[in-house]
């Protein structure tokens, strides 16, 4: 079982609350999640108003292919994030037994 990790840093210019910032990522999450069948949360930043992280995981019997879907997933991210500037992404490959 390979699980691959997609972790996203977002950073929202208009966002002057916490509300206004889950109102930016709700959808991007929900995009996401209906699109590629991945699990997707905020995992980091919850309480800064104008930065969100975001993770992704995806569970695949290969790795290659977990990969590739995590990369699109970020292709997708970059089409849809509206007002949310990317600043830093990462995916992370693991094997578990």
């Amino acid at each position: 079982m390979n699980i691959g990790v997609l972790k996203v840093k977002l950073r929202i210019h208009e966002s002057h609350s916490l509300k206004s910032k889950r109102q930016a990522i709700k959808p991007i999450i929900k995009r996401v999640q209906n699109k590629f069948n991945v699990s997707v949360a905020e995992v980091d930043d919850q309480e800064l108003w104008q930065l969100a992280t975001i993770g992704i995981s995806y569970v695949s019997n290969s790795s290659r292919h977990a990969n590739e879907v995590l990369s699109n997933v970020m292709d997708y991210i970059h089409l849809i994030r509206g007002d949310a500037e990317i600043l830093d992404y990462e995916i992370e490959l693991t094997q578990a037994l």
